[in-house]
């Protein structure tokens, strides 16, 4: 089980001390988000910087791009890394695909599951495998011509998606190598839901669900005291709010038996009533869909719970406090060494 950190909008510098630090204190990887930049420059200066870590996109969004932009981009990203690269993709939300990026949204899931079969003809077609020919339901690609394509390599490329639901869940299992879980989980949900989506929609198609890897970012809210672990927790309870404000997670909730929070915090949020949503995620909630622990007990917390179900950890928050504090740094460095050496 790798352990991976993960990180956001950053200048190209930025990035590339984020890597060196990272590197330096034991973490496995970077995964970046992309939120108002996008990451391919930013892993561009990361990898120049840090020369062991591993970079993956946690996720990039997949329909405002061509599948063979995504593809180009993500071949040679893993040439220039020597295969330190697997490309992660999602969909992102029918506002933001339709009045941000003014593109299609329609069947959200069959569109993706089109879009990474497109991704990885066009990989076999960049190798010299096959010539380029995909001809799916949203994209179809039969132009190559040797002088536009891009130059072999022998690196594996995987392709990652993001996914709550059974019917996007269903689609990792038919079609990617890997599954991004969404920051606001319990093991609940990976155990009783995503597991068994995964799992019924590898078997649709004849692959073996035990192979597809979790990447599962992790609200981890380390310190010794109440007083050190209270900025983690009060950052875990605030994003946990605004996640579970979405009405499509609401069974986040329900499951657990917290019936009716996700509309409550859906009610807070067009209220404007930020701090409300905040004191709406109590201490038992916490225990499932977050890590409390001091620094020693945090690595056996995180391997106790993850260990058999993630292929990668990765840390939700750290980036900050690794990079301006000496002390966290350090401890952060512990964490991650007893993680990997589990």
């Amino acid at each position: 089980m790798e352990i991976d950190l993960m990180t956001g909008s950053a200048s190209w510098s930025e990035a590339a001390e984020l890597a060196r630090t990272a590197q330096a204190a034991g973490f496995s990887g970077l995964c970046f988000t992309e939120t108002s930049q996008v990451p391919w420059m930013q892993i561009a200066a990361a990898a120049m910087a840090a020369d062991e870590l591993y970079f993956t996109t946690g996720i990039a969004v997949a329909f405002p791009r061509s599948p063979m932009v995504a593809a180009a981009v993500a071949h040679e990203l893993a040439a220039n890394t020597s295969g330190r690269f697997r490309l992660g993709l999602g969909s992102q939300v029918k506002a933001h695909i339709e009045r941000r990026y003014s593109s299609e949204f329609d069947r959200p899931a069959a569109r993706l599951r089109d879009y990474v079969l497109a991704v990885k003809a066009c990989f076999r077609a960049f190798n010299r495998e096959e010539r380029l020919s995909h001809d799916g339901d949203f994209y179809a690609m039969s132009l190559l011509p040797t002088n536009w394509s891009p130059a072999p390599h022998d690196h594996e490329m995987k392709v990652d998606i993001s996914a709550v639901g059974p019917v996007m869940t269903r689609v990792a299992g038919e079609v990617a190598d890997g599954i991004h879980v969404h920051p606001l989980h319990s093991m609940h949900y990976i155990e009783n839901r995503l597991l068994p989506g995964l799992t019924a929609g590898a078997a649709r198609v004849g692959r073996d669900g035990s192979k597809i890897d979790l990447l599962i970012p992790v609200f981890a809210c380390p310190g010794d005291t109440p007083e050190e672990r209270a900025p983690y927790i009060a950052r875990t309870k605030t994003q946990i709010a605004f996640y579970g404000s979405t009405k499509n997670y609401a069974f986040q909730f329900d499951d657990l038996g917290f019936e009716g929070v996700s509309a409550t915090l859906n009610e807070k949020l067009k209220a404007g009533d930020i701090q409300g949503m905040t004191d709406t995620i109590t201490d038992e909630m916490l225990d499932h869909y977050a890590v409390i622990a001091t620094w020693d007990e945090l690595p056996n917390a995180l391997v106790s719970r993850y260990s058999g179900a993630a292929s990668r950890l990765i840390m939700y928050m750290g980036r900050d406090e690794i990079l301006r504090d000496e002390h966290q740094r350090a401890r952060w460095a512990e964490v991650a060494g007893a993680v990997a050496a589990a």
